[in-house]
């Protein structure tokens, strides 16, 4: 389903900008996917939008029993500790990493890979010199800063371009 992940990245676009009507344009192309990808499901037998629903209302609960449930978190750290405990446990079956969709764009699954392995309690060093070290150790240094790496890139590459055509 490409043109999922193409009106995905088009509404994103959209949120970015704060283009307001672009957004409502791009959610009602993102519900379209939505609304033919549960068909799909229900001409198989496998679900329908019902389902689809359900099992996100699921998630809901699961991952937040500081409010549905009884676990306490005070702070915005142990609702993450608890997201990532959860997450862990119940959705990657005690696996530190789990299913990392191979689609994903570099910096996002870099971010991940670091995420679940620090929730493991394992903190990357950073201790190689090749470019690939360099790239993980700069999304680190998003994360850590509370940033998005791949919106941080795609700033400081627009930022650029900008200065590049203002001196050409």
């Amino acid at each position: 389903m490409p043109h999922t992940v193409e009106e995905a990245y088009e509404l994103a676009d959209a949120a970015q900008a704060g283009d307001d009507a672009k957004m409502v344009d791009e959610l009602g192309d993102v519900l379209f996917q939505v609304l033919f990808l549960s068909l799909l499901l229900e001409e198989r037998g496998k679900g329908d939008l019902a389902s689809v629903a359900d099992a996100c209302r699921e998630k809901l609960i699961r991952r937040h029993p500081h409010v549905f449930g009884e676990r306490e978190a005070s702070t915005a750290g142990d609702v993450i500790r608890n997201w990532n405990e959860i997450k862990r446990d119940q959705e990657q079956g005690g696996e530190l990493f789990g299913h990392l969709p191979e689609n994903l764009p570099a910096t996002i699954y870099a971010r991940k890979v670091l995420r679940r392995a620090q929730s493991g309690g394992h903190e990357w060093d950073g201790t190689r010199a090749g470019p690939g070290d360099r790239l993980l150790a700069a999304v680190k240094e998003a994360v850590d800063a509370g940033e998005d790496p791949e919106l941080t890139l795609r700033a400081a590459a627009d930022r650029y371009r900008r200065k590049v055509e203002e001196d050409a």
